[in-house]
């Protein structure tokens, strides 16, 4: 053979070598395609398995009563941050709530003081849990996190939130307060009248604009401890991010709003089937904003970029942004600029016993 490859000539075993290589790639082709059919042929035996499985329960009866009731009983707290757009979302639930058949219910505190006493701590949770009437609900208040675990609770709620930049924050508060918005316009705010801007609040040291008033979205995940409401502490800061992370079911960001709500009606369409297009195309998508507000300078910005409450702040935010980006990255795709939600991408195979 070695002896006929050497006497061919050199055209001959160019061709040779082409032919071999085109060859080689129909086989590998046809592999591929192999592979494929056999990968669907594999998931198609999946589904009808579990379809089975799915039929036996469904004349068998009470198992599928129970996962129904499971999802009847379902309540969701959104311990809303003020000035995050939270107005803007809420009102999403409301529409949508007669739509899919579930209830909102705003959690009003005296002042709205975020910090509940513990006598209405154990009325707050008892109130959420054995509601009945008031199920499946949707719970909305500027109250911080509650661990329903420390009261004996099995099934805990769960926890949704919204977090902002926390310098444009406070710039929205600070004026919010002076001029108000254009959800009430004709409600007198607590600081109306006075005229000074953001800028010269902070040139003049002024107590609406301290750095310690950047010490909110920390405290609100952090919860009731006295620790948490201690500015500038680390600890609070740490079980905040604990609480994000390990609490949280979902915690969007301003700046990114319908994306988080495009993942909540992925996730939770019990709630939130329709929110996407609602957000895109309602007149509430962007209800609330704050009147009079001026950007504040850089000189400003870096005014308060010095203090070490904005650090910690500003590292809790960006921590929080990071794990939206994170569960956003694996739930979509970008197509044409677009954000589309990616279908079920896992099944289940190899069920045993197998039925008769």
């Amino acid at each position: 053979m070695g002896l006929l490859r050497i006497m061919m000539p050199p055209k001959l075993q160019l061709l040779a070598v082409v032919a071999f290589a085109v060859a080689m790639l129909f086989l590998e082709n046809q592999i591929q395609k192999l592979e494929e059919s056999r990968s669907k042929l594999e998931r198609a035996i999946a589904r009808h398995e579990v379809r089975e499985i799915e039929q036996r329960h469904t004349m068998d009866g009470p198992r599928q009563d129970v996962a129904l009731d499971e999802e009847e009983d379902m309540v969701i707290i959104y311990n809303r941050v003020p000035k995050t757009a939270s107005t803007s979302f809420t009102n999403i639930a409301y529409d949508l709530c007669a739509k899919n058949k579930y209830h909102v219910l705003h959690i009003n505190t005296t002042k709205n003081n975020p910090v509940m006493s513990l006598q209405d701590q154990v009325r707050f949770v008892k109130n959420i849990t054995s509601w009945k009437e008031m199920k499946p609900g949707f719970y909305h208040g500027h109250v911080s996190y509650l661990d329903f675990a420390k009261f004996g609770v099995k099934k805990k709620p769960i926890y949704i939130n919204v977090i902002r930049d926390p310098i444009e924050r406070l710039v929205s508060y600070y004026y919010f307060l002076r001029f108000g918005d254009d959800y009430r316009p004709g409600l007198r705010r607590r600081k109306q009248g006075d005229k000074k801007t953001f800028d010269e609040c902070v040139a003049e040291g002024g107590s609406d604009c301290a750095p310690e008033k950047l010490w909110l979205q920390i405290p609100f995940f952090c919860g009731h401890s006295s620790e948490c409401w201690n500015v500038g502490s680390r600890w609070a800061m740490d079980q905040a991010k604990y609480n994000l992370i390990n609490e949280y079911f979902l915690v969007g960001v301003t700046e990114e709003l319908e994306d988080f709500i495009m993942l909540l009606e992925a996730a939770l369409p019990r709630f939130f089937r329709g929110a996407t297009e609602l957000y895109r195309t309602g007149k509430k998508s962007h209800l609330r904003k704050t009147t009079e507000k001026k950007l504040p300078t850089k000189q400003t910005i870096a005014k308060l970029q010095q203090s070490d409450i904005w650090k910690m702040e500003n590292e809790f935010y960006e921590f929080a942004l990071e794990q939206f980006q994170f569960i956003r990255a694996h739930a979509v795709r970008e197509k044409d600029g677009d954000l589309y939600i990616l279908a079920q991408n896992f099944f289940y195979e190899k069920i045993y016993p197998k039925s008769n």
